[in-house]
């Protein structure tokens, strides 16, 4: 399924607050994308599959452990956007493997949820 314009936007734009505020949060500056999304040839698709590519994996990965959770996914939805079969499998074994997986549907809720992730502290 070919990724909206819109979700494109989404993303682009949580990622580039990331570089921009990485000098104070150096964690953000390991956030990177999983391009699994968008049009290519059938050749490249069967290319990637073979590398490793998977559907249904998360649109950004920030690879650092917080209290209880391995890593934080976040896939990027429009306000109407649905989730697919593949992306509900994909999500439900990430999150049994310890990883904090969030669905965000506005640039605001991308950076809400990196930003609630790396302040998350233990208060035990």
């Amino acid at each position: 399924m070919p990724r909206s314009n819109e979700e494109h936007r989404i993303q682009c734009e949580i990622v580039k607050w990331c570089r921009a505020v990485e000098l104070v949060r150096p964690e953000l500056s390991t956030i990177h994308a999983i391009p699994n999304g968008g049009n290519r040839s059938a050749a490249t698709g069967a290319m990637l599959k073979r590398e490793g590519a998977l559907a249904g994996v998360p649109d950004l990965h920030l690879p650092v452990p917080r209290l209880g959770y391995a890593s934080l996914y976040i896939e990027v939805k429009t306000p109407q956007g649905r989730l697919s079969a593949a992306q509900n499998r994909v999500i439900g074994l990430l999150r049994k493997y310890g990883n904090r997986v969030d669905v965000v549907r506005t640039v605001y809720d991308g950076v809400e949820s990196i930003c609630n992730y790396l302040d998350e502290v233990d208060d035990a």
